[in-house]
């Protein structure tokens, strides 16, 4: 393994000890390992593919089911000084978009994305191009408690896993 969970946590994040099952998780990350966590509601579960997004992987993309959601972490993160994380969605203006696919990997290391996003030829191009290194999958119990008719691109993301081939896939669920 070539990162230090402990080290990335003090260094990336400022906090001395993790909370019980995060670390399990980071290493599973790190190790390029693909990982199931169910944990309660507000126990760190971002922390689990935050901390090696940005303290050691070249490039994570997070499927969430919810804009707010997206907007929420990515704003927390730049307020701890992190210019490395993004999000697109259907209101990202496309000049944005492109310098965020541009990025991807080197000014862009963590990704929030839709599900829907994936059927963009254009994105998808860029993730294969990109090399990811972590997929992650957060509210995961979505993938079948909506059911398949109201978000049906949560059932193509195993044809996503296929198509770009990440090193490790993470699945988050409380």
């Amino acid at each position: 393994m070539a990162a230090d969970p402990h080290q990335l946590l003090r260094e990336v994040f400022g906090h001395e000890d993790f909370r019980p099952g995060q670390e399990e998780a980071v290493r599973a990350a790190l190790e390029g390992r693909d990982a199931l966590v169910v944990m309660p509601t507000g126990a760190g579960k971002s922390l689990c593919y935050q901390l090696p997004a940005l303290g050691a992987l070249r490039l994570a993309i997070v499927v969430s089911p919810l804009l707010a959601l997206m907007r929420d972490q990515v704003e927390a993160l730049r307020r701890l000084g992190r210019d490395d994380v993004a999000a697109l969605s259907s209101d990202t203006p496309t000049e944005e978009v492109e310098a965020i696919l541009r990025g991807l990997g080197t000014v862009v290391r963590l990704l929030y994305v839709a599900p829907e996003r994936f059927a963009n030829a254009r994105f998808a191009a860029a993730l294969t191009e990109a090399q990811v290194d972590l997929l992650v999958v957060d509210e995961a119990h979505c993938l079948s408690e909506w059911g398949h008719d109201f978000r049906p691109d949560y059932g193509r993301l195993a044809q996503v896993r296929e198509q770009i081939q990440p090193t490790a896939v993470m699945a988050l669920t409380a």
